[in-house]
This record gives C-alpha cells, structure tokens and sequence, in this order.
C-alpha cells in the first residue's frame, strides 16, 4: 500500500478506500521491526480479533515497538522514493548495457521492485543468482572489489530484486557494477 501511494503521488487513503479491508505491515519497507495493522468493517476486525486471540496472537507492552511503527510511517514518503529512485537507477543500468544476458522492461518499473529477464538458454536464474552471490579472486583482481548481492530466482526466465531502507545508492551502484561483471563473464 505505501509503495503503491508512494508511487503513484497519493495519499494511501485514496487507494484503500476501494478496499474492503487493508493490511499493512510496519517492517516492509518502513523499517519498524515488526507490526502490522489491518482496517475494515467493524464486523471483520471483531473476527480478526477473536481468531488473533485464539491462536495465541497479542503482545504486552508493544509501546516501543509502536513507537518505530509511527516513525516508519511518519518518515514513509522520502524512504520509499529512495528505494523506488535506486530500483530505478539499477534498471536503467541493466537497460543500458544491452546484455544479451539479462534486460529489464523500464516500464514495468514502478517501485523499489525490479524484474531482470534472463535471456537465452544459459545461465538460469537460479544460476545468475548464485554467480552475483559469490566472489571469486578474478572478479577481485578484475574490479578492486569484492561485491555479493542477493537476489531471487522469480520464474524459468526472472530474476527479482527489491529494494529496502537499508539499501543506498552506493550499493545500487555496486549491484549494477556485479551485474555487468558477471553478465559479461557469462558471455565469455
């Protein structure tokens, strides 16, 4: 919902109000360390309440946890447009080195998440993943660094990567600068 409002230039009330029900979570993408809450129809939160208590669900003293939820959600705006301007800026990196390894769809880029097409029979994503992950003395003696970025094996032929608060510009920029090392080692 917040990517979502940050994205479009809303206020989330405009989106959820052609909801039914809203969940949002605190530590996806707003830094709390947990907590969500869920809005709806008195009758809904009544049952979401009586199914959370029977299964054991409720914290005591969650004040300072509530604390960091209102911060995430008071400092929402400026954190997710920087993932969303550093997912971008990733793409557009993937876009402009015209790999035949991997490409990006710059349209389908709309927040902090990015799908990199994996193109032609080799690698898979499974294994272009495992190749950003791992550093190799070639790549160290190649780049001056030593640079493992984490993504996921989305689909046969997608790679997903996602970004958070704890993610900088900096280290887009070293996921890009992996990115282009391994896809032109793959080439080799």
């Amino acid at each position: 919902l917040m990517n979502a409002a940050v994205a479009q230039g809303v206020e989330p009330a405009q989106i959820a109000q052609h909801c039914d029900s809203v969940s949002l979570c605190f530590s996806k993408g707003l830094g709390a360390p947990c907590g969500a809450v869920l809005a709806g129809r008195r009758q809904l939160l009544a049952e979401a309440w009586r199914v959370r208590k029977v299964l054991g669900g409720g914290m005591r003293q969650a004040g300072v946890l509530a604390a960091a939820a209102r911060l995430g959600l008071q400092r929402a705006e400026p954190t997710l447009r920087r993932d969303h301007d550093n997912a971008r800026r990733f793409a557009e990196g993937i876009h402009a080195l015209d790999s035949p390894v991997c490409s990006v769809d710059l349209a389908a880029v709309e927040t902090n998440i990015v799908m990199v097409n994996v193109q032609g029979a080799w690698p898979s994503p499974a294994e272009l993943c495992e190749r950003l992950r791992a550093v190799s003395e070639e790549e160290e003696a190649e780049t001056g660094q030593a640079v493992s970025v984490l993504l996921l094996p989305w689909s046969a032929r997608t790679v997903r990567a996602v970004w958070h608060r704890n993610v900088s510009a900096h280290h887009t920029e070293l996921a890009r600068r992996k990115l282009e090392f391994v896809a032109r080692k793959c080439q080799e």
